[in-house]
């Protein structure tokens, strides 16, 4: 049986860990199971009670609760000692002074005399040893055992030990406040403990009594002398509870509960459950009333539960009769309302003690749990599943980062700011071309960036130190006067990589589905080309940053998207950067545009390619797209590609020329290309760019 339990309460309520008998000593054999009852049912099923209340619930075996058969005796008479004429009342013993009602929502307390203290019952200190809770005598077990079974945490006083300002007065205080700066307690179990002002304490009116919600401190502990006892029975706010027991470093029983919140309404049932206890097993008299602070009294809450919304998330029918009879198990009440406008309404009053049912949602997860999640079949939602539109800015800044990084670059994030020597180095006029920010913080960044070159050469200075190669980029927004905000795309090696960049570049734009890729060879000190059309542009490039004769524009069809080329010398030995730098700097925003995710597949021939190099003097004026649409024109599909890697001019040149490099890949897609077959093409490109009197192929 045991066993059968443990499998019903993990298919309707929490996991059972473990089952283990356990064997008393001259006692009756026992189960244990140990529940890992979840958080949010914490305030009901940390207790005996909660769990036989489930159990009830999902098997329908009916609840009992515990028997509160209580006789209190408002004419008997306290010991001789407290003193003659006064009867029996608990106010004639204690007050209750409550300073902050929000950290303790509700305090009650009542009295006992002529109690005799002793050991308890073997069936008490039997199952408290099982919870693993050390017996001590029979008013502490019993406040124990009550914890155990009610879930709420009770604490016992000895009266005369409690300390009043007036010697005179027989009237003790119970005072509920925040500890004083540099106060100390020592608990029951002989520790000494600093408080401080955010720890909540009992007090009497000369120093505390205990900790709230945590521990009781040894002054007013019951012993075998204690004759008269005032039980408390308090609810506590559980964040403060929780803050006091890690600022202490000290978790109960106690503090475990009142951490994850507990029905103030509970404390008078469970006070009272003690009281029935201590009266049959300690012989103890009951005090007529009891010291109730309640100011702000936790009503049932109602919810009004659909019956179709029932069915619409359970996604099962489940007959009206028994979604009553679930709900009126788990001590839940039901008004039946008049059908409105066609649908089933339930009015479903629920107790104080479940603090986890709030909305119609909670009691429809409670109608399917002890239903059974097993008899609920398993469908496919029925959805029309929508797409999100595409945000294309995302999708090809990260299909442009994932090229470069595949082509064995790191990315970078730089701060979106400069500092005046930056802007000075790189020639950005603060005026006119950059936007200074009003509320700095700091000098290094005083202005917006206007380009993603000087932090890129930043950290290129900041890593020399440590790597021998470097190949970075960054993808970020850049800021000019008046308003104007552009994402660009910059990235850089490090050494004299400038075709491998310039590689890098067409595989970027290749990938990206751009076609008619050319670049812009220098002829000035400024980087220009010929031809009033092919200008560079001075507003998208400070042209002060490359060198002069290693310089490209980077054009599609005839706009000119960026540039790519070296880092000025001069810019290199102000930032103290050993070495050359290769840089292209692109607008991502045109490139964002021009990209496409259609691309032409030619499948990769099974046979051998073969390459041959030829160069050409050709006047400087010439464009290298010139040369490459002669070279692709007479070769056909049997060239496969064509790679331009090196631009030559110098004095071993005749005048007025410039030398052009290139590799040939020649290969077929259905056959192995012979050598007579390649230099055949060769020759005939050679002939097609001779053509031209000012082109002379060098042989």
């Amino acid at each position: 049986m045991p066993e059968k339990l443990a499998e019903i309460l993990s298919l309707h309520l929490a996991e059972v860990e473990e089952v283990k008998e356990e064997r008393p000593a001259g006692g009756y054999p026992d189960f244990v199971l140990d529940i890992d009852v979840r958080p949010n049912r914490a305030s009901d099923c940390f207790s005996h009670i909660g769990i036989a209340r489930e159990i009830s619930a999902i098997t329908g075996l009916k609840f009992i609760e515990p028997s509160l058969k209580l006789k209190e005796d408002p004419e008997g008479k306290p010991p001789a000692s407290y003193g003659a004429g006064k009867s029996l009342k608990t106010k004639n013993f204690v007050a209750v002074e409550v300073r902050n009602k929000t950290v303790c929502p509700r305090y009650t307390a009542r009295v006992f005399s002529d109690v005799k203290i002793g050991l308890s019952p073997k069936w008490i200190r039997d199952r408290l040893k099982v919870c693993g809770l050390r017996p001590i005598n029979n008013v502490v077990d019993i406040a124990n055992y009550v914890m155990l079974e009610t879930g709420q945490p009770l604490h016992a006083f000895d009266f005369e030990k409690l300390e009043s300002v007036n010697p005179k007065s027989q009237i003790k205080k119970l005072i509920i406040r925040f500890a004083k700066k540099n106060e100390k307690i020592v608990t029951l179990d002989n520790e000494k403990y600093d408080l401080d002002d955010n720890i909540l304490i009992i007090a009497d009116e000369a120093e505390p009594l205990a900790i709230a919600g945590i521990k009781g401190g040894k002054k007013a502990e019951i012993d075998n002398e204690t004759k008269i006892v005032v039980l408390e029975s308090a609810n506590f706010n559980s964040r403060i509870i929780r803050k006091s027991s890690k600022t202490i470093d000290l978790k109960t029983d106690a503090s475990l509960r009142f951490e994850h919140g507990i029905d103030p309404n509970l404390t008078e049932f469970a006070i009272n459950r003690a009281a029935y206890l201590i009266q049959k097993l300690a012989k103890g008299k009951v005090a007529q009333g009891t010291a109730d602070f309640y100011p702000q009294k936790v009503l049932p809450q109602k919810i009004r539960l659909d019956l179709d919304y029932v069915e619409k998330l359970l996604g099962i029918k489940i007959p009206e009769k028994e979604i009553k009879n679930i709900l009126q198990r788990l001590g839940l009440k039901i008004v039946n309302c008049p059908p409105s406008g066609g649908l089933k309404i339930l009015n479903v009053v629920v107790p104080t003690f479940r603090l986890d049912v709030s909305i119609p949602e909670d009691l429809i997860e409670e109608i399917g749990r002890i239903y059974g999640y097993d008899k609920i079949k398993a469908v496919f939602p029925i959805a029309s599943l929508i797409p999100p539109p595409k945000n294309l800015d995302i999708f090809w800044e990260d299909f442009a980062k994932n090229i470069l990084k595949e082509a064995g670059f790191c990315e970078v994030y730089n701060y979106s700011f400069i500092s005046p020597q930056q802007l000075s180095t790189f020639n950005f006029h603060p005026k006119t071309e950059t936007i200074e920010v009003e509320n700095p913080l700091s000098e290094e960044q005083k202005y917006l960036r206007p380009s993603l070159i000087p932090n890129l050469l930043k950290n290129v200075r900041e890593n020399q130190k440590n790597f021998r190669e470097i190949r970075i980029f960054e993808l970020g927004k850049i800021f000019k006067k008046p308003k104007e905000e552009k994402r660009r795309l910059s990235g850089l090696i490090t050494g004299e990589e400038f075709y491998q960049l310039k590689g890098t570049v067409d595989s970027l734009l290749n990938k990206l589905g751009i076609s008619n890729i050319w670049y812009a060879e220098p002829r000035s000190e400024l980087c220009s080309t010929t031809g009033d059309e092919y200008q560079p542009t001075p507003e998208e490039t400070n042209l002060s940053v490359w060198h002069p004769k290693k310089c490209a524009e980077i054009k599609i069809d005839r706009e000119e998207i960026g540039f790519l080329g070296e880092i000025s010398p001069r810019i290199l030995d102000n930032l103290e950067i050993q070495g050359k730098v290769v840089l292209f700097d692109i607008d991502f925003e045109k490139l964002s545009k021009l990209a496409s995710e259609e691309h032409e597949y030619r499948p990769i021939s099974p046979y051998p390619a073969a390459i041959r190099d030829i160069a050409v003097l050709v006047p400087p004026e010439v464009r290298v797209e010139e040369v490459l649409n002669k070279i692709e024109g007479e070769g056909g599909k049997i060239i496969r590609d064509v790679d331009l890697f090196d631009i030559y001019e110098g004095e071993e040149l005749p005048q007025g020329k410039k030398n052009l490099a290139f590799h040939i890949i020649y290969q077929a897609e259905d056959k192995t290309l012979s050598s007579k077959e390649i230099d055949e093409l060769q020759d005939k490109i050679i002939k097609t760019l001779e053509e031209n009197p000012e082109w002379q192929v060098r042989k």
